[in-house]
């Protein structure tokens, strides 16, 4: 997959960097980070002008956060209507969770892009839980914003040691997706278990 995207990008050139990281942030396992600092050190050497690279990956990754939000505002909202009663997801913990995305979840889509996995889901949850498209775009521009020049400039000003240094990131956000990932699971637990003893009394 890597070495395809490499071979495109130095064929097709800026399309193919937009396409990429707009199909990765929907789901095609494509590793951003890593490929954004590529695309800093492109620019470094001479291969990439700044400004289109940056704008094509920028945009790309809003792309692909925007069909996640519709998809969830659309697809998710039905799924959730029609089964939701079996995983006992009732209109209430959905009025919740939509609570929760307009006070602090909008956050989740801005350090979510920091976070392999997370950034993937959160503008689903945020379309699905009814998030305002305003808040959305806001929040997930801004965290495009700072995650694709954050890597970017990564690869152009680390020169020979982008890679190396990079894999070693990635791995300190990969660890910090699964501890979120397990510090939701056990809320939720937590909740689940509180409210089962409530029911008691």
């Amino acid at each position: 997959m890597v070495h395809t995207i490499i071979h495109w990008i130095a064929v097709h050139g800026y399309g193919v960097i937009f396409a990429a990281f707009a199909l990765g942030i929907i789901g095609l396992p494509v590793p951003d980070e890593w490929l954004l600092a590529y695309i800093g050190h492109l620019i470094y050497k001479g291969s990439l002008l700044p400004a289109p690279a940056f704008a094509a990956a920028f945009f790309g990754s809003i792309t692909g956060m925007t069909f996640n939000y519709v998809l969830g505002r659309t697809f998710g909202l039905y799924l959730v209507g029609r089964f939701g009663r079996f995983v006992r997801l009732t209109p209430e913990k959905m009025n919740a969770v939509h609570d929760w995305y307009e006070h602090a979840g909008r956050w989740a889509l801005l350090i979510g892009y920091f976070l392999p996995g997370v950034r993937h889901v959160s503008a689903v949850v945020a379309g699905t839980s009814r998030m305002k498209f305003r808040d959305f775009a806001l929040f997930a521009c801004t965290g495009g914003l700072l995650w694709s020049s954050a890597f970017i400039s990564l690869g152009y000003f680390l020169e020979s040691q982008w890679e190396r240094e990079t894999e070693r990131i990635h791995s300190i956000l990969e660890a910090g997706s699964l501890t979120v990932f397990v510090m939701l699971a056990l809320y939720l637990g937590i909740k689940a278990r509180e409210k089962k003893d409530l029911k008691k009394f």
